[in-house]
């Protein structure tokens, strides 16, 4: 481990000493490609020993989204996870064996929706320690909060929006528009269907060569960056949404904070007085982009007070199936749809037809 690291930092440390133009950029794709292969090393530590990576951190994944909290000890993040789990949480809500990380479930909109506590992260930032567990944790989240101290939040931002990147997180992005394709024979064809500033035949070889690939056709389908090459080929990146929440209002003036208002996926709370925290959840339920679905017995009124909540991108007449109880796709034979989904209420479907939020749905068997 601390030899991964020793390599690591001389690897940042040359990337700092060589200046940015066209003729190095084809030397930093190379250290790039390198430094990604050791970061891999962290978050897939090799062989036996340590427990391996998901030792110890056995919090279940429950309800129907999963929250990663992130932030310096000193921001305020346990008295917000406290108050809003202590506010929109469900009575005996932990549903957990390991109760040192997760504060709760807490229901919002028909969803249940799961708080983890990511502390590791950050604590041992530079130096490895005890975070396999936590990096694990954080990848399968639906949506990380970053939580930062009003008075002093850009510091602290970089320092952890770094953390993420080096274990494989990419925040608020999608993955790089590249084809990649490894071929047996046929030597590195690359294509790309716009100008490129950074990317050119040689430098995409040397990153190429040094995960061993010598034959692929590569397509670069935006003006791409050795960094999203990179993300292509080792391919275990989690692209995740992100909000930066800004703890401690009480603490600034109105003209501040009108400031703050208009930066990107921020929200400007106060934990302690439990201000603003509406405005929290409903873009927290923004990012998470669930889909609510109701269920209609046959003969009986919809039932609106528990939806089937399902992921933006798995929505269709099968996967409502599916998460009831995979027997009922076998017995399906149409479905009843009222909603936005359908033009005519109710609309007779398939199991290929997409639903919307808020749909009501009745299965028809065979």
């Amino acid at each position: 481990m601390s030899g991964t690291l020793a390599k690591i930092a001389e690897i940042e440390a040359e990337m700092a000493r060589t200046q940015k133009n066209k003729a190095t950029a084809h030397h930093l794709g190379l250290l790039k490609a390198r430094l990604a292969k050791l970061r891999r090393e962290l978050i897939t530590p090799k062989g036996g020993g340590g427990g391996g990576p998901g030792e110890g951190f056995d919090v279940a994944k429950t309800g129907d989204a999963r929250i990663g909290f992130v932030g310096f000890p000193s921001v305020g993040k346990s008295t917000l996870l406290s108050n809003l789990a202590g506010v929109y949480s469900e009575v005996a809500a932990y549903e957990f064996t390991t109760l040192t990380t997760v504060p709760g479930v807490i229901r919002y909109k028909g969803a249940k929706i799961q708080l983890l506590d990511l502390p590791g992260i950050i604590e041992g930032a530079k130096d490895g320690k005890g975070r396999g567990r936590q990096v694990i944790a954080a990848r399968t989240c639906n949506l990380i909060l970053i939580v930062l101290d009003v008075l002093k939040p850009l510091g602290h931002k970089k320092i952890i929006e770094n953390e993420l990147e080096g274990f494989g997180i990419r925040l608020n992005s999608k993955p790089p528009n590249i084809g990649f394709k490894k071929k047996d024979k046929g030597g590195i064809n690359l294509t790309a269907t716009c100008p490129q500033s950074e990317l050119d035949t040689e430098t995409v070889k040397s990153i190429l060569a040094e995960y061993k690939i010598h034959n692929a056709d590569v397509t670069l389908r935006s003006d791409a960056t050795a960094d999203d090459l990179i993300d292509v080929v080792e391919g275990n990146r989690v692209y995740i949404p992100c909000i930066y929440v800004l703890n401690k209002i009480d603490q600034i003036s109105i003209e501040e904070l009108d400031i703050i208002y208009k930066v990107p996926h921020c929200v400007p709370i106060s934990a302690h007085h439990r201000w603003n925290f509406d405005d929290l959840l409903e873009k927290i339920w923004d990012y998470l982009k669930l889909v609510r679905i109701y269920t209609k017995p046959k003969g009986q009124l919809p039932d609106y007070t528990s939806p089937v909540v399902l992921p933006y991108c798995k929505t269709t007449v099968e996967d409502f199936c599916m998460k009831i109880h995979k027997n009922l796709i076998k017995d399906f034979k149409y479905a009843l749809v009222w909603g936005s989904s359908v033009k005519h209420n109710p609309q007779k479907v398939g199991k290929d037809h997409t639903l919307e939020d808020e749909d009501v749905i009745q299965i028809v068997k065979k």
